[in-house]
């Protein structure tokens, strides 16, 4: 499915959760996608199943992936992402970066033509 790397000072578990989410904007993975199980995927990646577990808890939390009791951990549609506290994170992020993009010489056009090349990238359909 991926790979993570075992010698990053980044934890596994935070490893996996950008992983899964890029997937997802990328579209590899579609909405109501099932995952692959705790188990298939700890053997798969040789990582602890508590380690997957605590990732996927993480990402419903997020709300990138919903769990049926007894069906699994499946990908959440995005018009089912309200989560109003991360997107006030990003736009703080997206502020600082914006700031130093203008400190460094970037143009409104510089940075337009990047968010659309994004956008592009990840086929999120409805969002502007």
């Amino acid at each position: 499915m991926f790979e993570l790397d075992v010698r990053s000072r980044k934890p596994i578990y935070e490893q996996l959760i950008e992983r899964m989410k890029e997937m997802i904007m990328m579209g590899v993975l579609q909405p109501d996608e099932q995952l692959p199980s705790v188990r298939h995927l700890s053997g798969q990646l040789t990582v602890n199943p508590n380690t997957i577990q605590k990732a996927y808890r993480e990402l419903e939390r997020e709300g990138y992936i919903y769990s049926l009791q007894g069906k699994g951990s499946f990908v959440a549609k995005s018009e089912h992402r309200p989560d109003d506290k991360r997107r006030e994170e990003l736009k703080t992020e997206l502020r600082k970066l914006f700031a130093e993009a203008v400190y460094l010489g970037f143009k409104d056009s510089d940075i337009a033509v990047l968010y659309t090349s994004v956008k592009n990238e990840i086929h999120i359909e409805g969002q502007e």
